[in-house]
């Protein structure tokens, strides 16, 4: 063999065995998926700790299960579902995230078996190490049953004979809440507090590609649409207060327990999550693997 050719094929067979430690080292990535009610859902609920991960080089998807054709007081429809896909991928740009959007009706959504099927695809073609979504005791009931269905699908997920076009995991991920203010029947606990500060901005950004929810529609419905700005800096900066996330005394016990007490103190933004008693029950060991960013 001529040296040019064993120079080549040498260089061939170097970027081969490179490929292979490329995606020997990615197999070994997390790979999340929140899953919320509504285009901008998850944003709301998880964009921070979702900015960390693809910062890091982890895959992360967002599923709105409905379209949010309903979300608006002067459109909707399919024009309104349109627009709010198309903030939806320009949110997920700016997290440098995955972002799909199911056609089901927004406020119309009913913990169907086809809407479960739906989600158990998703969670499976993403082959997800951890899924996080509502819990099933909220004020919207798209949000409560968007929880219910992730619930049913937490076990399914992994059985061969459901859904069986779509490949089963061969591992049942972690399956966790987001945070909310509800108390009953049962009070949100937060058992895995991720610092969010350095990426706070980043999640406003995302926040703001929904303008038809955060400048418009959430103002007109919650009645204080005379408060939200005109100028497009002045709207950020208005964001970014109004969607600061209050630590209580249980989120902060955590925090000093993942970040230490020094740390915690200085924490001035971050998001919380709840293990589901479905799916697999991580220790701390395994916690601080699937979200390498504790204690950071």
């Amino acid at each position: 063999m001529k040296p040019i050719c064993k120079s080549i094929c040498s260089s061939l067979l170097l970027l081969f065995l490179m490929s292979l430690v490329v995606k020997a080292q990615d197999d070994k990535k997390v790979r999340i998926i929140m899953i919320g009610a509504h285009p901008d859902d998850c944003d709301d609920d998880g964009g921070g700790t979702a900015a960390l991960f693809a910062q890091m080089g982890y895959a992360v998807k967002f599923v709105s299960v409905t379209n949010g054709d309903a979300g608006h007081q002067l459109t909707g429809g399919v024009e309104l579902a349109r627009r709010r896909f198309a903030e939806a991928q320009e949110a997920g740009k700016r997290l440098g995230i995955t972002y799909d959007v199911l056609d089901n009706h927004d406020g119309q959504l009913l913990p169907t078996l086809e809407v479960r099927l739906q989600v158990i695809k998703k969670i499976r073609e993403w082959n997800a190490d951890i899924v996080i979504a509502p819990r099933p005791n909220d004020y919207h009931p798209d949000h409560r049953y968007t929880g219910v269905v992730v619930q049913d699908a937490a076990y399914m997920v992994a059985v061969p004979n459901i859904a069986p076009e779509t490949p089963a995991l061969k591992k049942n991920p972690v399956f966790l809440y987001f945070q909310d203010r509800f108390k009953r029947p049962n009070p949100f606990r937060p058992d895995i507090t991720i610092d969010i500060t350095s990426v706070f901005q980043k999640k406003i950004a995302a926040l703001d590609a929904h303008e038809s929810q955060m400048y418009e529609w959430l103002p007109w419905i919650g009645h204080y649409a005379d408060k939200v700005p005109k100028d497009k800096k002045e709207r950020i900066t208005w964001l970014a207060e109004t969607r600061k996330q209050v630590i209580t005394a249980e989120v902060k016990t955590v925090l000093e327990k993942w970040y230490g007490k020094e740390k915690a103190a200085v924490i001035k933004n971050a998001e919380a999550f709840e293990i589901c008693e479905y799916g697999a029950q991580p220790d701390d060991e395994m916690i601080k693997k699937l979200f390498p960013m504790l204690g950071k």
